[in-house]
């Protein structure tokens, strides 16, 4: 965007169009002339009320989108129109998410008479950082300052947040020495978007070393202040160093938000050192400060990563007891989790199928490498007309699968001496289009021949050649060595 101060003329006519939410209108308010020091706005006289209810009277006349109707409107209004009334209703476009809007019709205000205050800058300055115009913000506020109208503090840190915001720190500081030479003092706010910005670009011992300064400069941090470092710490592997900053906070009586918990849940996790999580969550507990789904979830799904697949199991029994449901995705990871853990330890088949249960009354779908491992684990646990009903229940949910999910229920039939079950198990595969391994004929020949189906043996044998496929096992009769 071209400077509005390196035209001929600070205003000009728009000619694009842009759709306004015309029903926040009505929250106009209209802000007190002053000089100065911009202070925020105050309550509308009786002319700029009237100017108001005519105003959105013969609005509601034209067409939602039509903004040059709006602002030929405004134009033949013109003698009517007071700045406060004009200011009122930039803000009021600005807190609908209309800057656009609201800089056109700042550009058009020269065709109302009127001439622009410090009020009307700010909130200029304001549309400029939502629309993430930073140059122009600045060029705005010194403009301002020039002219005598000096920013407020809350102008000066919604300025200074969109500078950290987008790493821009140099301005952002140089925006806050402007600040100390008006004499316009910082906020906790003020600090608070620079601790962020800092710790953004990495810089979090100087951000640390803010924080501590900040009571030198009659600022006492607020638990976001903390958050900010916190936050800081745990993204560079500092976790430890966060808690400690939390002492700290509680120390000096702040209380904690849930954000700040899981700032450190997310922080123990990345560290590989998810199992700390339990004594955040204890801590939290203790600090009257509820768990939430976030919390619980970020706990659980860095105890799955590294491994920790019974702590997790508790977590998410904890989680359903007070009312939380899991997504999908990591209701998977812990069905994964607990089918391959279940296989040396056989205590944890029964909370796998209640897991992989609960999936399945879900309307969300189950993925195929869920039911690979649930038919999986059920096979390596003898429960088979559960894995052949579960095997044909993917097939009719449009899954193939694969040839070792068709495998382990043949072997695990094979075993209970079900062979003509394991024989359809392998029809099935020719017509979902698998071609069976040497695996799967192995295992069916090697089950006739103990059976001493020898008909059966043959049968399965001349097929795997057919599918050019020579299977290890062979039909009993064929060789002498027994089996």
């Amino acid at each position: 965007m071209s400077s509005l101060f390196h035209n001929p003329s600070i205003f000009c006519n728009p000619t694009r169009t842009h759709g306004c939410k015309l029903h926040v209108l009505t929250m106009v308010s209209m802000p007190s002339k002053t000089h100065g020091t911009i202070t925020s706005p105050g309550c509308s006289d009786e002319r700029t009320a009237r100017i108001r209810v005519n105003f959105l009277d013969k609005i509601k006349a034209i067409p939602f989108n039509d903004t040059n109707g709006i602002l030929s409107l405004m134009e033949k209004d013109a003698s009517n129109w007071t700045l406060s009334a004009f200011n009122g209703l930039l803000m009021a476009l600005l807190t609908a998410d209309e800057a656009d809007l609201a800089m056109e019709l700042f550009s058009n205000a020269s065709g109302l008479g009127l001439s622009p205050n410090g009020w009307t800058f700010s909130i200029i300055i304001r549309c400029l950082c939502k629309k993430n115009d930073l140059d122009e913000a600045q060029r705005v506020l010194h403009h301002m300052m020039e002219n005598g109208y000096n920013p407020n503090v809350i102008t000066f840190t919604i300025l200074i947040d969109s500078l950290c915001k987008r790493g821009k720190l140099g301005y952002a500081f140089r925006v806050l020495e402007l600040m100390g030479g008006i004499g316009c003092k910082p906020n906790v706010q003020t600090y608070n978007c620079l601790l962020k910005g800092l710790c953004y670009i990495g810089k979090v011992e100087q951000a640390h070393e803010m924080l501590m300064n900040m009571e030198k400069e009659s600022i006492k941090p607020d638990i976001y202040s903390y958050t900010a470092i916190m936050d800081g710490f745990c993204k560079v592997g500092r976790s430890d160093e966060a808690m400690g900053l939390l002492n700290q906070a509680l120390v000096m009586g702040l209380q904690p938000n849930v954000v700040i918990f899981n700032t450190l849940f997310t922080g123990y996790n990345k560290e590989g050192r998810p199992q700390h999580g339990f004594k955040v969550l204890k801590l939290m507990k203790d600090k009257s400060c509820s768990p939430d789904s976030i919390s619980y979830s970020t706990l659980m799904s860095g105890l799955l990563k590294w491994g920790k697949t019974r702590a997790a199991l508790k977590v998410y029994k904890e989680m359903m007891g007070v009312g939380f449901e899991v997504e999908g995705k990591m209701l998977s990871s812990l069905l994964r989790g607990l089918c391959m853990k279940s296989w040396e330890e056989k205590d944890l088949v029964q909370d796998a199928y209640q897991v992989f249960d609960k999936m399945r009354k879900r309307d969300s779908i189950i993925d195929h490498s869920s039911y690979g491992f649930m038919i999986r684990t059920l096979c390596m646990v003898r429960k088979m007309e559960e894995a052949v009903y579960h095997l044909k229940e993917m097939i009719g949910m449009g899954y193939i699968p694969r040839t070792i999910t068709f495998n382990n229920v043949i072997q695990g039939l094979c075993i209970e001496g079900k062979i003509h079950e394991a024989l359809v198990v392998l029809v099935t595969m020719y017509e979902n289009g698998k071609i069976p391994s040497r695996t799967s004929y192995d295992m069916l020949v090697k089950e006739f021949n103990r059976q001493g189906l020898l008909l059966g043996a043959c049968n399965v044998y001349g097929a795997a050649l057919k599918q050019g496929v020579v299977p290890h096992r062979i039909p009993l009769r064929l060789n002498s060595h027994s089996y």
